[in-house]
């Protein structure tokens, strides 16, 4: 008797990022939009002679690239910003000229849903044509009710038209507005008391992020936040250790936190304490390359305690304006030493992982959504190894091929 399925790729290689590993000479079956079927192409069983079959040509297929942490709806251009800096203005210069984080959260709070919209739509097209199937994009750029309403709309918004799955973050908790300069402690109880229960009730968010640092919040008020979003019935994410060590990581790792990102700064105690949580650890090589950073997150540790690191590109258009998830697999490689293997599972199941979605996506496995990217490369690494030519061959979410990719 046949298989019932509704698509088979054949003439394949399989890197699964799963526990069947590579798979030589593969073949992969799709059916109702997950994979129903994986193995070596001659273990297939009889097939249905009008079934339709992709020819792989001899390329490899992973599943679809994740960026597990991005700030992709926004406002205006800190272009100029960037410029002045290299002219060697500092960064109190370029606050006192009205650059900066204010500058970005005056032109998201102005610009309407349609031109966050279609700016957004570009940056989310850059990375489904390397592959990525799946976007996690928080908001941050509001820091009031209304403004985060709109970023976080546009995010669903994005998700609904573009093909691929998108997740959203409430990060309110990402600087103080200028009207509450001076009294942080009276911000967060704004977005504890009145945003993120909002936003709750609206449904607009899968998460809750907080940038926890000397220059952001400190541990006690992003307690609060974390709090308020369990009240809330929400998961929630960190931004932590990133200049300096507040051992936000514990904190977020009390609180069985999705993920913690950036840690430069990370120590062995904060690092056994996600390890103990589950949390995963979010590398952002782009924020550490466009800030020229010296400081290398503390990856023989993590390597040791086996903590899950994922690697995500952090877009956003003060410290990492970069819309390219390969330049940070390559990034990932070069910079933080990250081996070849290690950069692609942090793209794919760990980045899963550190969305709360690793059961559906993340891994070529019988059962999970059939996200999933055909490169004509010659083995995995050339993904990490090359940037700028872009072998994508063609792209499914959920079993349904990307229009505009096939090549």
């Amino acid at each position: 008797m046949s298989a019932d399925w509704d698509q088979l790729v054949v003439n394949v290689n399989l890197a699964t990022m799963g526990p069947a590993g590579n798979v030589l000479d593969g073949a992969l079956a799709v059916k109702d939009g997950k994979i129903a079927w994986l193995g070596k192409k001659d273990e297939l069983p009889a097939l249905d002679p009008l079934l339709p079959v992709v020819d792989g040509r001899g390329g490899w297929l992973l599943p679809g690239f994740i960026d597990c942490h991005t700030h992709i709806v926004y406002g205006g251009s800190r272009a100029r910003e960037f410029a002045l800096r290299l002219e060697g203005a500092s960064y109190e210069e370029i606050a006192k000229a009205g650059g900066g984080i204010m500058s970005t959260v005056r032109a998201t709070r102005e610009e309407d849903e349609e031109s966050l919209y279609h700016s957004a739509r570009a940056r989310l097209r850059a990375l489904l044509d390397e592959g990525v199937t799946t976007v996690e994009i928080k908001s941050g750029y509001g820091l009031e009710l209304e403004a985060e309403r709109k970023c976080l709309r546009v995010a669903r918004l994005l998700g609904e038209q573009m093909p691929q799955r998108i997740r959203t973050t409430f990060l309110g908790a990402h600087a103080v507005p200028a009207e509450y300069k001076g009294d942080p402690d009276a911000y967060i109880d704004l977005v504890c008391d009145q945003m993120l229960p909002a936003i709750a009730a609206e449904g607009l968010a899968d998460a809750v992020d907080a940038f926890c640092e000397g220059v952001g919040f400190s541990l006690e008020q992003t307690r609060k936040v974390f709090e308020a979003a369990r009240q809330a019935g929400l998961p929630v994410k960190l931004h932590a250790e990133q200049l300096s060590n507040l051992g936000g990581s514990a904190l977020a790792a009390s609180f069985k936190a999705l993920s913690v990102d950036h840690l430069e700064y990370l120590d062995e105690a904060g690092i056994k304490a996600i390890k103990d949580s589950g949390t995963v650890a979010v590398l952002l090589p782009g924020a550490f390359y466009f800030l020229r950073e010296t400081k290398l997150p503390p990856m023989a540790l993590l390597r040791k305690h086996g903590v899950p690191m994922a690697i995500a590109t952090d877009i956003n258009p003060g410290t990492s304006p970069l819309s390219s998830l390969l330049l940070m697999l390559n990034m990932g490689c070069t910079l933080f030493r990250l081996t070849t293997e290690e950069a692609l599972k942090g793209a794919t199941i760990h980045a899963a992982q550190a969305l709360g979605m690793q059961e559906q996506i993340g891994s070529l496995e019988v059962g999970k959504q059939a996200d999933m990217a055909l490169w004509a490369v010659s083995e995995p690494a050339e993904l990490c190894y090359q940037f700028g030519v872009r072998p994508l061959s063609q792209l499914w979410v959920g079993g349904k091929e990307v229009s505009g990719i096939r090549r």
